[in-house]
């Protein structure tokens, strides 16, 4: 087990950003009872791909950037030594071999700026999409678009990340819990802000009746976090000092829409926003899963985290597995692009 550096936070919200990672990392806060709905899912094998390996690209576009492969380093940290130490290394291998990447949520830089260059990696990855993030129910709580267009500067970032997050704020001790008017105030940072805004989840999902919301509140993307990897219930629970709120996230600790069915539900009413798959993604295999069913990415954040803190060299070993695999799943149902993946019906229900 990795040992972590000693927490010396001046503030609760940093304290709280080192709790998260300490438990993220040292204890069990997967989903036990759903799953990312993926596994039900089966490529149909290719024994003749008529392709060489030279023929397969898995390169695309997502929000304008170039990208060397659909992978995103999912939203986790700031605000800590640890957690500018696990974003340095993230950002550096994200620039090798050119990947999106979203930082924690960056409140703590606006409540205390002196922890502002915890989250700050754009002079290590020039070239990657790099994406800002902030808690959604903060524009009830003093954050607005001058809020958020900071947040943006100080990143040198290219979107900006809402996550939306009710259960963890309701389980957490001491939570935000006002979300009364939020789709409002989302609208308006989408008609404000010059980059495009990205609506993302948490872990428990977004259906297609709630995507349909936030497209016609303006979001250029769209984050679905489904369950079935990490539950922030469950952190929340295992971290809580109060027995209600740990008795509440033991309770939910299960709570939400599988990955897999909130792409099929968001596909079905819209076909053309950009769309991230993240919750429960564990390869390559997975990520290709996710396009095939419409996904135009697929995040991970639990895995990069544990190589994160591991090491550099870490990280980029998981970058070469991932990549690996999910070439293989081209190669292996004969098609040699995404493009073609997505549109090539290889995927079926199993069994």
């Amino acid at each position: 087990m990795t040992t972590l550096p000693p927490v010396n936070a001046s503030s609760d919200i940093e304290n709280r950003k080192a709790e998260h990672l300490r438990v993220c990392l040292e204890e069990d806060v997967e989903f036990s009872e759903i799953s990312s709905g993926l596994e039900k899912y089966r490529f149909n094998h290719c024994c003749l791909p008529e392709l060489d390996r030279s023929d397969i690209n898995i390169g695309t576009s997502f929000l304008g950037k170039s990208l060397g492969a659909p992978l995103l380093i999912s939203s986790m940290t700031g605000g800590t030594t640890l957690a500018h130490l696990v974003n340095t290394r993230l950002a550096t291998v994200a620039q090798r071999y050119r990947l999106a990447m979203g930082v924690g949520s960056q409140r703590i830089a606006l409540e205390q700026p002196e922890l502002a260059a915890t989250f700050s990696v754009r002079h290590l990855a020039p070239d990657i999409l790099l994406l800002a993030n902030l808690g959604a129910v903060q524009l009830n709580y003093g954050c607005g678009v001058e809020e958020c267009l900071k947040l943006v500067d100080l990143l040198e970032a290219d979107a900006l990340i809402l996550h939306l997050n009710p259960l963890q704020e309701w389980v957490q001790s001491g939570g935000d819990k006002n979300f009364r008017g939020i789709l409002d105030k989302i609208a308006l940072v989408c008609s404000k802000l010059p980059v495009p805004v990205v609506a993302k989840e948490v872990g428990n999902g977004i259906s297609g009746a709630m995507a349909k919301k936030l497209i016609e509140a303006g979001v250029a993307a769209i984050d679905v976090a489904g369950a079935g990897g990490t539950s922030w219930a469950k952190v929340e629970s295992q971290r809580a000092k109060d027995k209600k709120q740990r008795h509440l996230g033991q309770v939910f600790a299960d709570w939400g829409l599988p990955t897999a069915d909130c792409i099929t539900s968001i596909r079905a009413i819209n076909s053309t926003i950009p769309l991230i798959a993240s919750g429960g993604l564990k390869n390559g295999v997975d990520i290709g899963k996710a396009i095939a069913l419409g996904a135009d990415l697929g995040g991970l954040a639990r895995p990069f985290l544990t190589a994160a803190v591991a090491s550099e060299a870490a990280v980029d070993e998981l970058v070469t597995f991932l990549i690996a695999e999910l070439e293989i799943a081209l190669f292996c149902t004969g098609n040699a692009n995404l493009s073609a993946l997505k549109n090539s019906g290889s995927l079926s229900l199993g069994n």
